[in-house]
Parts: C-alpha cells; structure tokens; sequence
C-alpha cells in the first residue's frame, strides 16, 4: 500500500449512502494482504486474517468508507437545482465551488452559486441557509437537466482533488475517513509479514453510513461478533489558531494518534494500548471523551452483551471541508500500534474488568 493507493482511494468518490465505487477499490487493496475479503447486502466490506488459535480474541479493526455530501432536493423551471446536506456538510463552505454529480448517465460538473460582491447589499450578508444555495450545471430548463441524467435524489460530493503536501502531509477531501479504511490495509499487511501469525483473528471491517448514523457498524459488529474491537476515525487537529486548548483539549498534527479516554473506550484495552505504544516506541497523544466519541465506536461497544472497544483517531485539520489535512506520520503510528496489539493478545486476554 503506497500513497499512489491512497490517493486513487481518496479520488474515488463514496458519499453516505452511495459507498460501491469506493469500497471496491478498498476490497481490491487488502485483498492482496488478507486471507478473505467478504462484504453485505448494505456494502459493509471486511478482510479476514486467521489467527493461529481459535481460542484467541477475534479482533475487528473498523473505520467508515463513507464521506460528507450533497444531494439533490429540487430542479426549477430554469435548470438550477437546490440540495440538502448528505452528513454533516458545512453550509458557510459550500458557496463558489465546484461540484460532482451523481447522474443516472454518469458524473455531471456542478458549481454552487455566488452572486458576486458587486450585485450584493453586503451590509446584509449573511450565511446562506440550505434552501438558499443553488446549483448551475450550465442548463436553461429542467428539461436539459432531465437529459443529463440528473433528478431529485442523486447525490454529489465536493470536486477537490487530494495532494500531497509539504512536511509529510497528505490534503484533500474525505480524508475523513478514507483513511481510516487505508490504516486497516496497512495493519493487515503488517500482520501479513509477521515471520509468525499472531494467536488473535484480525477482521478489518470497512463499514458504510457512519456520516448519517453509524449504521454500517451496527450491521458489522452483529454479524462479525469480535470479541475486542479497535475503531479508526480522526479527530480534530487543535494546534490551528484561534482554537481554545482549554475547551477542546490539545491535540497536534504529526505528533503521533491520538486514544481517547472515557466514554466507549474500554479502560482495560486503553491500558494495553498504551504499554504496547511505550514498548514499541510509538508516538501517542490522549484525548477526553465526556459522553459520546461520535464515530462508530459508540454503536459498536454496545453491540451483543457488550464489545470491549478503543478509539485511534487521526489528527485532522478542517474536518468536513474540502481542504481536510492529515499527517502520514500519524498514519502509520496507527497501523504500527494497531498491528503490535493484536500480537500481543494471549488466548487469556478477555479484556473483563472484573476477571
């Protein structure tokens, strides 16, 4: 797995709800390092790395393949089209950019208009709400737009390509959380070298629709039953200006993941994690979680009679734009820490706080 893979990964469009291009390309990449690759009817993918015990732990690596979008609500008489939000899609980002449409013919260009700044009353600006915002694809009626293959209900996603950046970065959009799916293929090909396979079974699930639910994980975690699950997802980078440490914790790109402490996050397994960090000599940053982790952690350790679980998140700057930033450094902390855990496990290790 090279960054010419993630950067194809990161390219292929894969909104909630509308998964399949994206998912295929992710099946293709671990298949090379897993010994099955299955998937569901929803389009939950996962690969399977036998353990060499099956009294071992079956542990579930799991990220989210979906991304943030648009989609469709209506189509007036002159050809502009108005969308909704598909996930948490920002709406003071949206105006002047450039969109990809999920025609029923194919990909449709879209820009999302902006009157300019010389035809407005600026002393009356403000954020525009969903229902302000329109869409030109270039057509002079809802007829034309009809023949490009566009109606009510197709989606769309930013038309911002990813790059590679100064000091070992990585910009672009949907890094949340393509690449989470793109650490499991690396811990599984980590796993894939070891000269001795570890006693624990890794099933790195690549779930759909955490954007509007976490409802890819539910499905995932029931039908996989694991015993330990690790969750994949990022976190918002703090170190930018103007945000309070104070109020939203510390957190900085390139100084290694960060575990979270409370809430989902298994107390025993959080422990493990951070002794297997120490030995190896991984970088390690610590974030505090009140209630919820907001990520498919929450749905996956109440799932059965209870899934011990941690969350590894991703340092990440401007979460949800088109400009999303993440540094490979911390990439591969993940895949390192994730891979040395699971070599650890023992046949003994249930992970229960009362024995």
């Amino acid at each position: 797995m090279n960054r010419k893979t993630l950067l194809d990964i990161l390219a292929t469009p894969s909104p909630s709800g509308w998964e399949k291009a994206g998912q295929s390309k992710w099946m293709d990449m671990v298949g090379k390092v897993a010994d099955r690759v299955k998937t569901d009817a929803y389009g939950n993918a996962w690969a399977e790395l036998d353990g060499s015990s099956k009294s071992a732990s079956r542990v579930m690596l799991e990220a989210h393949s979906d991304e943030i979008g648009f989609i469709v609500r209506h189509v007036d008489e002159k050809g502009f089209l108005s969308i909704g939000p598909i996930g948490g899609s920002d709406k003071t980002l949206v105006a002047a950019r450039r969109i990809t449409i999920f025609g029923s013919k194919g990909l449709v260009p879209g820009i999302i208009g902006n009157t300019a700044i010389h035809l407005r009353d600026t002393a009356k600006d403000k954020v525009p709400d969903w229902k302000d915002h329109f869409v030109d694809v270039g057509a002079r009626s809802a007829a034309e737009v009809a023949k490009l293959g566009i109606r009510v209900g197709n989606p769309a996603i930013f038309d911002s390509a990813s790059t590679e950046f100064h000091g070992d970065n990585i910009v672009g959009r949907a890094l949340d959380n393509r690449i989470g799916g793109f650490i499991l293929a690396l811990t599984l090909g980590r796993l894939r070298s070891l000269k001795k396979r570890p006693r624990a079974t890794a099933l790195a699930a690549n779930c759909v629709q955490e954007e509007i639910g976490s409802h890819g994980a539910k499905m995932a975690a029931h039908r996989l039953a694991p015993s330990i699950a690790i969750i994949f997802d990022v976190t918002h980078a703090t170190d930018t200006p103007g945000i309070p440490a104070k109020e939203h914790g510390l957190v900085e790109l390139g100084k290694g993941p960060a575990v979270a402490h409370g809430a989902a996050n298994h107390p025993l397994v959080v422990e493990r994690l951070i002794e297997v960090a120490e030995k190896e000599k991984i970088p390690l940053q610590h974030e505090a979680i009140s209630r919820s982790t907001r990520t498919d952690a929450d749905v996956i350790y109440t799932s059965l009679d209870g899934i011990p679980c941690a969350l590894i998140s991703i340092p990440l700057r401007y979460m949800h734009s088109p400009v999303e930033m993440v540094s490979m450094k911390d990439v591969e902390s993940a895949a390192r820490l994730a891979a040395a855990f699971i070599a650890s496990l023992s046949d003994k290790d249930t992970f229960r706080v009362h024995g």
